[in-house]
């Protein structure tokens, strides 16, 4: 009873913790709400500003054209009323001005626009003030009203050239705030979205890891049991197979040595070609012997029980003694050429695995390739690695399966009817690994192959 009491409490703390959370993600919304609420009315000023600040540039135009046309229409009229009319619009025209300062976006090359239009409006009010006292003073001075119109009419084109940049210019401004303004609409949104779901996220989940933890303790409980069980039957396979090679191998090495002597014997006696039955049991003798230690070695390594056991060898007289043990057990006599290249010293590595390794390789080049087919074996001595490279002549392994050759029992389609268990690659590929080397292959069918594998040093 307490203990299922102590089970709910601590249930308890977990929906509690997960209500706290998601109180708090929603308070963080909420704030997050009323930020962006903010943020986008902030947003909206900017737009009315903008706006307000476009319209103040067009009120000062049209004072601008109104101050022209009542200074025209007071000297060629003489009407004190287009008098009038200019002084008013002149007034307008530096009240524009003066609310554009204000108004204006802070920015260096507007404020440089800003100085340049101050500077040009003068300008041309000194100029219609000047025509307008030369008219009271000269009625009939026209020439040199005309040359002030020129003028006047430069510089007002100047002055529509510096409205127009400084219309572009606020206009680009109110069209990157109203981006801004969108944008941020959207992603406030999106956030208060993804709050909303992520709430209710947080409350589902919560009951998934209720319902879980129930669970859970039975769950581990049977995985301990299978790992436990699959450890166990691992080291059940491995005394198994290292129980047959050991009872095997005995029996083996007696056919192997029995079938040896009698051959010797009966040579003298018997004609060579009745000794093919003699020769075919040495044969399967060796074969059974190759396939035992295949299959201890690949359940060792799989285990991970494969011992590396790395020793200084000389590798060139390693690789000529294990050419001659080839010459003197096969029966069918291949011819494995030899190469080295470069300086090859004593390096250390494991010697049971090395064998394995260019052994499996070498009786797949004898066995796939036709006979009196050429056979190579490189030993490339390099600085920081060794190279070992066998080369055959035979029927080659077409590309789509050279990925495939690694997996134990895997044979390619070309194989035929030549024997073969599918292991002797896989378990050069666990004695690579070992040694922390890698192995490549290229192989065409009908040219042959060529295995590679590089063991760092």
């Amino acid at each position: 009873m307490t203990q299922k009491f102590t089970k709910w409490s601590s249930q308890g703390k977990w929906i509690a913790g997960g209500f706290c959370i998601t109180l708090l993600l929603m308070g963080l919304v909420s704030f997050a709400s009323y930020k962006n609420t903010i943020e986008i009315r902030e947003s909206a000023d900017r737009v009315q500003h903008t706006y307000e600040t476009l319209n103040t540039l067009t009120n000062f135009y049209a004072a601008m054209s109104v101050a022209e046309s009542g200074r025209r229409g007071y000297i060629f009229l003489g009407s004190t009323q287009e008098l009038e009319r200019y002084q008013t619009a002149v007034k307008n025209m530096q009240a524009e001005i003066y609310a554009l300062q204000h108004q204006i976006h802070p920015g260096f090359s507007q404020q440089q626009r800003l100085t340049l239009l101050h500077s040009l409006v003068n300008q041309r009010l000194a100029l219609l003030q000047q025509s307008i006292e030369l008219y009271t003073k000269n009625k009939s001075a026209f020439q040199t009203q005309s040359l002030i119109t020129k003028k006047s009419i430069n510089i007002r084109e100047k002055i529509l050239q510096v409205l127009q940049e400084i219309k572009i210019k606020e206009q680009g401004y109110l069209s990157k705030s109203l981006k801004e303004s969108q944008f941020s609409i959207k992603y406030r949104t999106t956030i208060e979205i993804i709050g909303t779901i992520l709430s209710f996220f947080i409350v589902s989940s919560l009951c998934f890891i209720l319902y879980r933890q129930w669970v859970k303790h039975d769950e581990v409980e049977a995985l301990e049991r299978s790992l436990a069980q699959e450890k166990e039957l691992n080291e059940l396979k491995l005394r198994l197979f290292s129980m047959i090679s050991h009872e095997f191998r005995t029996p083996l090495s007696v056919i192997l040595l029995s079938s040896q002597l009698l051959k010797e014997i009966l040579q003298e006696f018997v004609d060579e070609n009745k000794l093919k039955n003699l020769y075919r049991i040495q044969a399967s003798a060796k074969l059974m012997n190759r396939l035992i230690t295949d299959l201890l070695t690949l359940t060792r390594a799989e285990a991970g029980k494969l011992d590396f056991n790395p020793q200084l060898i000389n590798l060139e007289s390693f690789c000529l003694n294990l050419l001659e043990d080839f010459q003197l057990f096969d029966t069918k006599q291949p011819i494995i050429n030899f190469i080295k290249q470069g300086r090859c010293s004593s390096v250390n590595m494991d010697e049971k695995l090395l064998y394995s390794i260019l052994s499996n390789l070498l009786l797949n080049a004898i066995k796939y390739s036709p006979q009196g087919g050429n056979m190579y074996l490189l030993l490339k001595c390099e600085l920081e690695s060794t190279i070992f490279q066998v080369k055959d002549e035979g029927i080659g392994i077409p590309q789509p399966e050279q990925q495939k050759i690694y997996e134990p029992f895997y044979r390619s389609q070309n194989v035929e009817d030549i024997v073969g268990t599918g292991l002797g690659l896989a378990v050069v590929k666990k004695c690579v690994e070992l040694h922390q080397g890698e192995i490549f292959v290229e192989s065409k069918v009908g040219v042959g192959t060529t295995f590679t594998v590089k063991i760092p040093h």
